[in-house]
């Protein structure tokens, strides 16, 4: 599959009103990261499980919002399934206050925004309501104050709850399949994100590319993960996510890989994730700092 890297998809508004609009909205939203990928089954939920545990290891105070109405995030952080419980759907479509819906989680400084069933429906409501593309980010807006960072766990599909994502976000983390048939649809994805800079969302960014199920021993991951830089250079990950049995076993638990086995390659793997990351927004803020219109300097843009 011919793919070239997003830098060279994306435009860059780097003057006049667009300039100021990615500039202010980059500052408010550089900390928003959908995780987001059409495909399922690549890592989209272990990685918003893992990596907001990390940040909050690391440190910073960090919010989970599960945008999947599957809600393996909500369960895989050890929350059972509650018909009673408020879910993001209460926000969404019922306007209800944000820190209304916000859980503590096992992890200190890591909470969650919890998803359910309901949001099937949401996905059908928002189709007649007013700025339907803009309701999570007015949520998002209105989130109560001291979050570092706020991950948003996307649903494997491109429809309005991922739509609504991306335009809440300043930044997009795909994971990748070490696998060929994983990388069917990335153009795909590629495209929906040019198009949402372009009309909805002109601060949004790529935050990195995620290898994920790596396999060391085979041919084949070696060969993905060297395509995948090759394709997307600096804009993949250093840290590469493993296939590892005890990263499987922790949502069966309900924890995140640092609580049910820290000293594991998947815990050192999400650490390291977290580490980049964190790096990455340091870079953005002292970029944001020189002026408007410009770009993190690892997106190429």
């Amino acid at each position: 599959m011919a793919l070239k890297p997003l830098c060279k998809h994306l435009p860059c508004f780097s003057t006049g009103y667009f300039a100021k609009f990615c500039h202010d909205w980059g500052i408010l939203l550089g900390k928003v990261i959908s995780i987001a990928n059409q495909k399922g089954g690549v890592g989209k939920t272990t990685t918003a499980i893992n990596l907001g545990a990390a940040l909050a290891v690391e440190g910073h105070k960090t919010l989970i919002v599960d945008c999947d109405p599957q809600s393996n995030t909500t369960s895989s952080l050890g929350l059972p399934k509650d018909p009673s419980r408020r879910s993001l759907y209460n926000a969404l479509i019922l306007g209800e206050a944000p820190e209304r819906l916000i859980l503590k989680t096992e992890v200190e400084g890591l909470f969650l925004v919890p998803a359910d069933r309901n949001l099937v429906g949401a996905a059908v409501e928002l189709v007649n309501l007013e700025g339907r593309e803009f309701r999570l980010r007015q949520i998002i807006e209105d989130l109560p104050a001291g979050f570092d960072f706020v991950l948003l766990d996307c649903p494997p599909t491109l429809d309005l709850l991922t739509l609504n994502a991306l335009v809440a976000s300043g930044s997009v983390l795909v994971p990748i399949q070490c696998e060929y048939l994983a990388l069917e649809g990335v153009s795909e994805l590629l495209d929906t994100l040019m198009r949402i800079r372009r009309t909805l969302n002109p601060a949004l960014s790529i935050e990195g590319i995620l290898l994920t199920m790596y396999d060391e021993r085979t041919n084949l991951s070696r060969q993905v993960a060297a395509d995948l830089r090759s394709f997307f250079g600096t804009q993949v990950f250093s840290a590469v996510i493993p296939r590892n049995v005890r990263l499987a076993e922790a949502p069966s638990h309900g924890k995140p890989i640092l609580i049910y086995d820290k000293s594991s390659k998947g815990a050192e793997a999400y650490l390291q994730l977290a580490r980049e990351v964190i790096a990455n927004d340091q870079a953005r803020s002292s970029t944001s700092r020189s002026g408007p219109g410009l770009e993190r300097a690892d997106t190429g843009a």
